[in-house]
């Protein structure tokens, strides 16, 4: 159960004190690339994500996702006990990750303070709805409500249909590569003057960089993006077409050179030298007599047929796929992308391999999610723990 000693990130201990998912998520990627990973939690209260969706058997499949690579120890940090026991954990640490709400660490006694006292070379990341300060610091934030603050969910969905949310958590795991990229970015300043410092990272910020250049547009031009459903402001062809067999393919032509291919392939070439096509701003204002174009063309053959003939003349294709066709997608059967896990709980797994391929320092996915508080007298023990302390902890109920 340890790390190959060739992944980048062998040597360095995290505290995931997160729950739910954009913590959690970059104390889960950190972990991917050989970080030692010790999940906290409480011991009557487990992350909410051991029982969001489906579960096996009783056991959370999200989890098993989400708490790879981790182990799992159980700590009231309200308890005398518990405060103590984590800063003894934090003095072996290089980051702890936390998504409380603000001042609920400080409440504890635990804050940057603290923690930075018995190690100055601590990261602290800290990951709320809205920061650390600012007039909605306090208030319950969630990925939702980023999705909706941050204009993604104003701009998402047909023009005349209410905005649309995604129905998955998208703020949250921008948030989570956020946070693993600014952990990683605080640790290389770490090196040049040997101190560690604090990562205020809100839900609310990620997507909206993700968003592109949205606010400048409105600085410079008063423009407010519209909803377009599928359709691009910027290109066209641009969407989902439907084929003969009922099923959808996804087109893009966000090179000139495509779209005269994809023109072309769809036998309707004298489109290109219309004074309008020269442009994908131009294209855009024009989908209506492009999307006929290439939505018939389209409608009058299979899936097979189409992705074959848009391969053959290299324009830009994708089915539609849902997760069946995912797990059996070629080009990800040949990335590993989804991958196999023996888990003692359940046997093998599968599941999405790390996010990228490094090629002489590869992560893995060692385990998969462990059952709650598994490991806590081992952790316990590593620290120097008694089995005399750990049942005094334990009649204290910080364990």
């Amino acid at each position: 159960m340890t790390a190959p000693t060739t992944a980048p990130l062998t040597g360095l201990r995290v505290l995931d004190l997160a729950t739910l998912f954009a913590g959690p998520m970059a104390a889960t990627l950190l972990g991917d690339f050989g970080a030692e990973v010790v999940k906290i939690e409480h011991p009557a209260k487990p992350d909410p994500s051991r029982g969001h969706g489906p579960s096996k058997d009783g056991v959370g499949l999200w989890w098993k996702m989400l708490g790879r690579n981790k182990r799992t120890m159980t700590l009231d940090l309200s308890k005398p006990g518990g405060r103590a026991t984590l800063l003894r954990l934090a003095e072996t640490a290089d980051v702890v990750i936390e998504n409380f709400r603000p001042g609920t660490l400080e409440k504890w006694d635990l804050g940057w303070p603290e923690l930075s006292a018995v190690n100055p070379r601590l990261v602290l990341a800290r990951v709320t709805g809205f920061g650390q300060f600012g007039p909605y610091a306090h208030r319950p934030g969630f990925g939702t409500l980023a999705e909706a603050m941050s204009g993604f969910a104003a701009i998402t969905g047909e023009p005349d249909a209410p905005p649309t949310l995604p129905p998955f958590g998208l703020a949250d795991s921008i948030a989570g590569l956020t946070t693993a990229y600014a952990v990683m970015t605080a640790l290389a300043a770490r090196e040049r003057t040997g101190e560690g410092q604090v990562v205020d990272m809100a839900l609310i910020e990620p997507i909206l960089a993700a968003l592109g250049p949205q606010p400048l547009w409105f600085d410079q031009l008063g423009h407010v993006q519209p909803r377009t459903g599928n359709r691009s402001p910027n290109n066209a062809p641009r969407g989902v077409y439907r084929t003969a067999d009922g099923t959808w393919v996804a087109v893009s032509t966000s090179a000139q050179s495509v779209a005269e291919r994809v023109m072309r392939l769809v036998g309707r070439p004298e489109l290109i030298d219309e004074p309008w096509f020269a442009s994908g701003a131009d294209r855009a204002r024009h989908a209506d007599v492009l999307d006929e174009a290439v939505g018939g063309w389209i409608a009058a053959r299979t899936r097979t047929d189409v992705l074959a003939a848009f391969e053959k003349a290299e324009a830009a294709v994708a089915p539609v796929q849902d997760v069946r066709d995912v797990m059996t997608d070629p080009q990800y059967q040949a990335l590993d992308t989804i991958t196999t896990v023996d888990d003692p709980e359940l046997g093998p797994l599968r599941m999405q391999n790390v996010l990228f391929r490094l090629s002489a320092t590869p992560g893995a996915i060692r385990w998969a999610g462990r059952p709650h508080g598994a490991d806590t007298d081992e952790v316990l023990a590593e620290l120097g723990l008694t089995p005399d302390d750990v049942t005094a902890l334990r009649a204290e109920g910080a364990l």
